[in-house]
């Protein structure tokens, strides 16, 4: 449910012309939005367990020198259609990779630190003259 649909509910909620009949209809309709959303949180939660414990089995299989450490990996990905294709992709990927990894070392570093004390302050534009 997006933030407008809660707005409006939360209008329609205050306003005294409201009746308990709607009022049970909204109720029905937000408990069957919960259980939609929290089935749709056990799906995604087994896909990233499945998909962690790929990766790890990767990482152990490439530790120990096994011949086809990716194996895991693969087979995961291939599972949900994801295996890059073609040359194109993989360089997308790469692509897309690289700036998710830089916008996350931006999102880590500290915030910068604002100036105290009495801010100067610039006029910036064109001369204005005031009537006499």
């Amino acid at each position: 449910m997006t933030r407008s649909e809660f707005d409006d509910i939360r209008a329609f909620l205050a306003d005294e012309a409201t009746h308990a009949g709607d009022l049970l209809r909204i109720a029905r309709t937000l408990i069957d939005d919960l259980e939609h959303a929290r089935m749709r949180e056990a799906v995604l939660r087994s896909h990233y367990l499945r998909l962690l414990t790929a990766a790890r089995a990767t990482v152990a299989a490439d530790t120990i020198g096994e011949a086809e450490p990716l194996a895991f990996l693969k087979h995961e990905l291939a599972e949900r259609g994801q295996l890059p294709e073609d040359g194109e992709a993989v360089q997308r990927i790469l692509s897309d990779a690289r700036a998710a990894a830089a916008l996350l070392a931006c999102l880590e570093e500290p915030a910068p630190r604002r100036p105290r004390g009495m801010r100067l302050r610039r006029c910036v534009g064109t001369g204005r003259t005031l009537r006499r």
